[in-house]
Parts: C-alpha cells; structure tokens; sequence
C-alpha cells in the first residue's frame, strides 16, 4: 500500500510562535506550491486530513485535482496539543516549564495539553484503522503527525522523531 503523507503549507504566524492545535491559517497566494504538491501525488487516492484550516484547506484542493475515492478529515490527524503554550512565543514560555519538555519530549505533558507518547498512541489507533485499505492514501497533516507516522513506519524511537526533517509543503511516499 502506497501513502502520501503531506504537510501543510506555512501559516500565517509569525516564526517562533508555538499554535499546534490553534486553527491558523495559510499564507496566500498558495496555488503555484499546491500545483507542485498535487503533481507528485497519485491521480487517485483516499484521502485523510486534519480538520484544521491549514490542512483541510490543502485537502479540498487536492480532491479538486485528483480522482478522490473518499474524503475524511479526522481529529486525530490534529497537530500536538501544547495546552497553555499555544499561541505563545517559544521563548516566551518559562523556562521552568519549556526546559523539562525539551528534555523528555516524549513523556511530558505541556500543561492542559499532551505529550509525544499520547499523539503518538493517537496516531497509531488511526494508522491501524487504515491499514487495510488497498487502494493509494493520502494524509494532509502536520510535521508532528508525520513524524510519528514515520516512527511507526521505521521503529524509530520517539526521542529521536526530531530527527526527522518535514518542510512545509513536503510530500513523503511510504509504503505498506
């Protein structure tokens, strides 16, 4: 089994601002980078999206030039949820709070949101619901999400999700 795995475009928010599940926007104009994303994508597939605008709107430009076989957005395709941090500029947050996170991203949880560990388990429940369809799949999503799908797909630990490089606009072919 084929899968696309997309990141949305760049947002309107300003660099070094933390917005995981904040529904922010994209920059515009976005026609001639969503030209480049659907030419490498297959001419027809099953589609999956986050719900949130960045996404979502990515999502209904491809159903637009592809042959789409099913459309679902789905919140667990949602970027992290950094709690209190949203919205917030990273070095903004105390470092009382930021400093322990970046050292156990994995199993500390920001304040009224989630750690990697509970993204990750979300993801996973989602990838294994998918896991039986035969035809091309593609997933509009955030660099959080496709890193755990990465992580998933190779048995990379989560510690070094990191590591993994997703630019916006990115599309990544795995397979099944």
């Amino acid at each position: 089994m084929e899968i696309y795995l997309v990141r949305h475009t760049e947002t309107i928010c300003e660099k070094g601002i933390c917005y995981g599940q904040s529904d922010v926007t994209i920059l515009e104009p976005f026609d001639e980078i969503f030209g480049r994303i659907v030419s490498k994508l297959p001419s027809e597939a099953v589609i999956f999206s986050s719900p949130l605008k960045r996404c979502a709107i990515l999502a209904k430009h491809i159903c637009e030039n592809i042959k789409t076989i099913s459309y679902q957005e789905d919140d667990r395709l949602k970027e992290m949820n950094f709690g209190d941090w949203e919205l917030k500029k990273w070095n903004e947050i105390p470092p009382g709070e930021l400093n322990p996170w970046m050292e156990d991203f994995v199993n500390i949880k920001v304040t009224n949101g989630e750690s990697f560990t509970e993204l990750h388990e979300r993801v996973g429940h989602f990838f294994n619901e998918i896991s039986t369809i035969k035809e091309p799949i593609i997933i509009i999503a955030h660099a959080g999400i496709i890193r755990s799908i990465l992580c998933h797909q190779t048995s990379l630990p989560l510690k070094d999700a990191f590591n993994s490089k997703v630019d916006f606009g990115e599309v990544i072919r795995i397979e099944l």
